[in-house]
């Protein structure tokens, strides 16, 4: 598996991959109105997918968060691929980018019962650090959960 830059291309093949994410796993809570646009935020400060042969099977995006901070966003990985490693490697790219950068990184996730996402963090070693009321979450998802990385 290889973590590269997100091409253009590569959308053409992102926003199918987003659809099965979601019927499946409910990520997005709700569907954007124009998922290319969703996936390719104006403040980003990169985007990558992983690819395994030829076929990209996750994709994630780092956004700038203020002046000296960078947020984990738009992190999914083909329901197919998963516990094979592919987003703990996307996961891992953005800490190594944002300490690059000299930024401090962040992730916000939807509190839902069971969540794949909430799991990785956790075995990851990220810090859950406070958690904001939503109301746009449904009735499963009435928070949203923030995280920092592991310590150095």
């Amino acid at each position: 598996m290889e973590i590269r830059d997100r091409s253009d291309a590569d959308l053409d093949g992102c926003v199918p991959l987003l659809r099965e994410v979601h019927d499946v796993a409910a990520y997005p809570v709700n569907w954007p109105a124009d998922p290319r646009a969703w996936l390719t935020p104006a403040d980003r400060l990169g985007a990558w997918v992983a690819d395994l042969d030829g076929r990209v099977v996750g994709h994630v995006v780092l956004t700038a968060d203020g002046p000296a901070g960078a947020s984990v966003e738009r992190l999914f990985v083909d329901p197919k691929a998963t516990r094979a490693g592919v987003g703990r490697a996307l996961l891992d790219h953005c800490v190594v980018t944002a300490a690059a950068l000299g930024r401090k990184l962040v992730l916000e996730v939807v509190d839902r019962p069971g969540s794949p996402a909430i799991a990785l963090y956790r075995r990851a070693g990220w810090q859950e650090t406070g958690r904001t009321p939503i109301d746009w979450g449904g009735a499963e998802a009435s928070h949203l959960l923030h995280f920092t990385p592991p310590p150095d």
